[in-house]
């Protein structure tokens, strides 16, 4: 027993905990929900995932492209092949995508967890081009994929009819892998834009509809060190289709 005038430490210190952890946990099932509504880095986007066909190169029973678009980090895509596994966007019409991110996470996943990643564009399959890599040890939560360099004047927005990610490394030298969610943004336009204090919008990227008349689309600027595709035609690069180049009066 505690003397007169001294605190019973024991008997507070264990009914004062108890509630603590329970508010910690509760807390930090919170902050993991990765599907929330008021996530701010989305202000201004909205989600293009349903404009594209999905398609992976290998899955496991019940884990393939329902389970890794559902808006739940409780269900994956599992492949089940060699590696490179790959997960193809097809888009039916030229997009212009603001932010492309990944859902990982390591804790759960541990060997399946993908540490090195490859992601390509294009207008189809036979002019993929590279436009960011990525590389991590033990990733938990959305991973942004860099679109530095891929817009007009080295800017960020990428146009594309195709993207393709490419899982090349998991953790540990595992052979399948584990990615809880992909989502793909482009730019609101129901959403107000900035401005400046001139009072005019401060936007870099276009519409769509213009994306497609002006003389650096589509693709242009995805090699990411201030040349195009159609530069790097001898490795591997674009060749600039004919309904791209000027017309020809007969």
């Amino acid at each position: 027993m505690a003397e007169p005038g001294t605190p019973d430490l024991t008997s507070e210190g264990e009914s004062e905990d108890l509630p603590t952890e329970a508010i910690e946990e509760e807390e930090e099932e919170e902050e993991l929900d990765p599907f929330r509504d008021d996530d701010p880095t989305l202000y201004g986007l909205r989600n293009i995932n349903s404009l594209a066909s999905w398609t992976v190169s290998t899955h496991k029973p019940t884990c393939g492209i329902p389970s890794l678009l559902s808006p739940t980090a409780t269900t994956f895509w599992q492949s089940d092949g060699p590696q490179p596994h790959t997960l193809t966007i097809h888009f039916f019409k030229l997009v212009l995508i603001a932010k492309l991110r990944i859902l990982l996470d390591f804790r759960k996943d541990e060997s399946y967890t993908p540490t090195r990643m490859q992601f390509l564009a294009g207008t189809g399959h036979h002019d993929l081009c590279e436009f960011a890599g990525w590389e991590g040890a033990q990733p938990v939560g959305w991973v942004d994929v860099s679109l530095e360099g891929t817009g007009k004047g080295g800017g960020k927005g990428l146009r594309a009819f195709l993207v393709q990610v490419r899982v090349l490394e998991n953790h540990q030298n595992g052979k399948d892998t584990h990615v809880r969610g992909v989502q793909i943004f482009a730019r609101d336009e129901r959403v107000p834009v900035a401005r400046g204090e001139d009072g005019s919008e401060e936007s870099e990227e276009v519409s769509e509809e213009d994306g497609m008349q002006e003389e650096e689309s589509p693709g242009k600027r995805m090699g990411g060190k201030g040349r195009s595709l159609f530069d790097l035609k001898g490795l591997g690069g674009l060749d600039e289709p004919e309904w791209m180049k000027d017309p020809v009066l007969r």
